[in-house]
């Protein structure tokens, strides 16, 4: 079915270039043109980078063992030239770029924009999809036949029409469903999977399909190399990995990152083309992965993920059993909750009332009877949160007890690039230089649109004793992980009974905290006769090079009496001495605000460390339930704002000029006894 698929993409491919040929331009030439290497000089001599200011870039700060634990920061979602999709988007930079890069090296992309860290991360995972692994291997051979040639200039070629072409092929049509479906709940649809056979270039005679598999294994072979190579605990903790990619209709995700940990890594690479879904996935790896061999799933953009990411179904139509279910609880302990295409907390509209569940939307709530490009009620970490408060009631255990993390999805090998100062896009050529950003077509989906709902992606803290794989794996395996929306915002949480009412005022309140409870990600059981709510320690700290923290807020999400799941969300510490408003249970505004001429912050507010003990006044000790926590920051320009002092113009109107960054905890779950 795919060798259909391919060799109609090239058809279709020929036929455009006649079509375009004449007619002598159109839409489809236009796009070509606006965003080509070739053009992106021209292009980026339209912008003056001059006219904003950047922090200076900080070196590398070595941190001691500690064990109370340091945060580390991180990125575990980047792609290189390894990435077929990030080929036709013009990237040319490759995994050791993306390794200098994290360092603290600049590099330009694609679109001639300079690319540079303000400060170096402490660890990385490099994510190509291994469904890209070996396909372009054979390229680099001389004595390739006519077809084999073809199937190397789509694959080897920059061109945004090609991936959009291809996209459109490969994705299955969307079946029209009954309106009187209901809105935002996913409807399993069977599919079939694809193999490497598929791949005209893997079958053209008898050996070739076994030379795929060998060049594809060749390929992870390089990437498990040259992440040794460049591993340096204590300064760049580096991890091996890929994408695991199953496509869903009209751009759909429901794709996971492969995290390993060890030194017996497997010799091949699953992939979508040899596991037809995540529970094929995980068998796989706990196969191939012995010995010295760890390793973790994070799924990500389960907002595109079509209701599928939180449902009971699998990609390819099955439905989980138990086996399924504990391999998720036992294999999947985070989830990538902020990227680069938006928020996968929650949703307004769709399960929630929450205004700050606004914040990185790029889809409106599904219709009667919608099948994709719309937010499903299972699409939201917090709604899977939800869901497994019920399992772990009906089940007696948890497969959705997840923590939170970010990541960049960049495809430009510059890992861990997620301020909104430094945002040249994250498709290389497509969306670089500025110009291109900005610009808005008028036949792609609302969605699709980077101006409108591209954000500059998020970053991962993990706590742990030191900058080592052993250490940070195992703090991504227990959860006390969290995720920001790009700043390098500090945030510790707990729960246990008995804190010292002075705790924010101790000097060694991390340790009280540590002795007394648990941390993100922490289960706490209460005793039979323990009935008053625990103490909820949170404590925060700004990032200097970014902006002051407004609010730290607690969401909650419980079983009540009748067996139906609960959420809510309250501010529980507001900087600056203001109150929190008994009514809407909010701060009062602190009146921070941002010169949009300059970017430049406006007025005294805020805070550069928050702390507060809180206890829930609505506890019920038999409920099952799970706490976790945000904090904002004080408003400040968003990227398309900094895009508009560098093109000479003004703010678009139809996007916001600022945004509120922002830090999620993981979840910390009260789970009663039996």
């Amino acid at each position: 079915m795919l060798k259909k698929l391919v060799l109609g993409a090239l058809l279709l491919v020929v036929l455009l270039a006649a079509a375009i040929w004449l007619g002598g331009g159109n839409d489809v030439y236009e796009l070509a043109r606006a965003t080509s290497v070739s053009t992106a000089p021209a292009d980026y001599a339209l912008q003056d980078d001059s006219r904003i200011s950047v922090p200076t870039p900080q070196p590398y700060i070595d941190q001691p063992y500690n064990p109370l634990k340091n945060v580390y920061w991180g990125d575990l979602h980047v792609h290189t030239v390894e990435s077929f999709d990030a080929v036709l988007f013009g990237t040319t930079l490759t995994i050791e770029d993306a390794y200098r890069f994290a360092q603290g090296e600049s590099l330009r992309n694609a679109g001639g924009e300079l690319m540079q860290l303000s400060r170096p991360l402490d660890f990385v995972a490099i994510t190509d999809h291994a469904e890209s692994f070996g396909l372009r291997t054979r390229c680099r051979d001389t004595d390739l036949s006519l077809k084999e040639n073809i199937n190397c200039w789509l694959m080897d070629t920059p061109n945004v029409v090609t991936f959009l072409l291809l996209k459109a092929v490969a994705n299955e049509p969307t079946e029209v469903a009954s309106s009187e479906q209901a809105a935002g709940v996913y409807r399993n649809i069977p599919r079939s999977q694809p193999t490497l056979a598929n791949f005209p270039i893997c079958t053209l005679d008898e050996t070739d399909l076994e030379r795929c598999y060998r060049d594809s294994n060749s390929d992870w072979a390089q990437y498990k190399a040259l992440s040794d190579k460049h591993n340096q605990p204590g300064t760049l903790t580096v991890f091996s990995a890929y994408e695991y990619s199953p496509p869903l209709p009209d751009s759909g995700k429901h794709h996971r990152n492969v995290i390993f940990n060890g030194t017996d890594l497997p010799e091949h690479a699953t992939s979508y083309f040899d596991a037809s879904n995540a529970i094929e996935l995980w068998k796989t790896l706990e196969k191939d992965c012995s010995g010295n061999c760890d390793f973790l799933t994070i799924p990500h953009n389960m907002n595109k993920g079509w209701g599928l990411f939180y449902s009971e179904n699998t990609w390819d139509g099955k439905t989980y059993d138990e086996e399924g279910w504990r391999l998720r609880q036992r294999r999947e302990p985070l989830a990538e909750v902020y990227q680069v295409k938006g928020s996968s907390e929650c949703a307004l509209g769709v399960g929630s009332t929450d205004e700050e569940c606004g914040f990185g939307q790029i889809l409106e709530p599904c219709q009667a009877g919608q099948e994709s490009g719309c937010a499903f009620t299972t699409s939201f970490t917090r709604q899977g949160l939800k869901i497994g408060l019920q399992m772990q009631a009906d089940m007696g255990f948890n497969p959705f007890a997840f923590g939170l993390i970010g990541s960049t999805d960049t495809h430009n090998a510059s890992p861990g690039d997620a301020e909104e100062w430094d945002f040249v896009g994250k498709v290389a050529a497509a969306s670089s230089p500025a110009v291109r950003r900005m610009t808005e077509w008028d036949d792609r989906k609302p969605y699709e649109s980077i101006l409108q709902f591209h954000t500059a992606g998020g970053l991962t803290g993990v706590w742990a004793e030191e900058n080592t794989r052993d250490s940070i794996f195992k703090g991504m395996q227990r959860r006390e992980a969290y995720a920001t929306s790009g700043p390098r915002i500090m945030l510790r949480f707990f729960a246990g009974w008995g804190y010292d009412e002075n705790i924010t005022e101790r000097p060694d309140a991390i340790a009280l905290a540590v002795s007394g409870g648990v941390p993100m990600g922490g289960v706490l059981t209460p005793a039979k006769e323990q009935t008053d709510s625990p103490t909820f320690f949170v404590w925060a700290a700004a990032d200097l090079m970014s902006a002051p923290l407004q609010r730290l807020q607690m969401i909650k999400g419980w079983i009540d009496a009748d067996g139906n799941t609960r959420e809510s969300a309250q501010d529980i510490s507001c900087s600056d001495g203001l109150p929190i408003d008994p009514a809407t249970q909010r701060c009062v505004d602190n009146g921070a605000s941002v010169n949009i001429a300059t970017c430049e912050g406006l007025g005294n507010t805020g805070a550069t460390q928050m702390a507060v003990r809180w206890k829930d006044p609505d506890y019920q000790p038999e409920q099952n339930a799970f706490y976790y926590v945000r904090a904002l920051q004080n408003p400040t320009c968003r990227w398309s704002t900094y895009d508009s002092l560098r093109l000479g113009q003004a703010p678009p109107t139809h996007v916001p000029a600022t945004i509120r960054e922002r830090a999620w905890s993981s979840p910390i779950w009260i789970q009663p006894a039996n």
